[in-house]
């Protein structure tokens, strides 16, 4: 499972899709981070770049899990030994590839984007939370990648449908309904980061649990 993981990192930087992630990600980057916050605003900043890195992350993964032809992903099943096993083996490398432009993204809000040294609380609240955007990210991209989603345009829409809904829940008083990408910015802002991020974490996580859950089910059953 392992040699297929680097073999499907290994196709997406050899079919340069993973150059389109990389633009994306830069344009973005430029962009959130042309000037720098003021001081005291690093919390801000930093919920602010993982939260909308987030359709950036979901774009690389779905990339990821598409590059592989249907046919070739049936034979990876085969040799080893499992659509489980295949399955685990794409997500660990879409992860991988969230985990890295996340962390990238991370870097450039703390170098680019703040003016003071986040507390160790705060940056420590962000890296989680940069971390739980890598994993969003690889969940709304497998729900819509092509194993799942089989046309192009609906697949494109469900992308960016999703993670509109997810800013529209969590803008509700009913934003634990989804991650709540929303909350993760107004807590920063307000200075409660620190205090609500292990409620806010772990619902996060328990969204993103469920939606990997549904594309396993869904991913197995057909």
């Amino acid at each position: 499972m392992i040699a297929l993981t680097v073999f499907r990192l290994a196709a997406y930087v050899r079919s340069h899709r993973v150059f389109q992630s990389l633009l994306l990600t830069l344009a973005l980057l430029a962009i959130l981070h042309s000037t720098r916050a003021p001081r005291g605003e690093e919390a801000g900043v930093l919920a602010d770049a993982a939260v909308l890195i987030v359709p950036v992350l979901a774009w690389s993964a779905r990339s990821l899990l598409d590059t592989e032809p249907d046919r070739q992903r049936e034979l990876s099943a085969v040799t080893v030994g499992g659509r489980g096993r295949e399955l685990v083996a794409g997500l660990v490398a879409a992860l991988v590839t969230c985990g890295a432009l996340a962390a990238a993204g991370l870097a450039a809000a703390l170098l680019l984007g703040t003016s003071a040294r986040p507390s160790p609380g705060v940056l420590t609240a962000s890296v989680a939370m940069h971390a739980l955007a890598a994993l969003t990210g690889t969940a709304l991209g497998a729900l819509t990648s092509r194993a799942v989603v089989r046309s192009p345009a609906l697949s494109i829409m469900g992308l960016v449908l999703g993670f509109l809904l997810m800013l529209l829940l969590s803008a509700s008083p009913a934003w634990w309904l989804s991650v709540p990408l929303v909350v993760w910015m107004r807590a920063a802002n307000d200075g409660d980061l620190v205090a609500r991020f292990p409620e806010l974490a772990a619902v996060s996580l328990a969204w993103c649990l469920l939606a990997l859950t549904l594309y396993a089910w869904r991913r197995l059953r057909h």
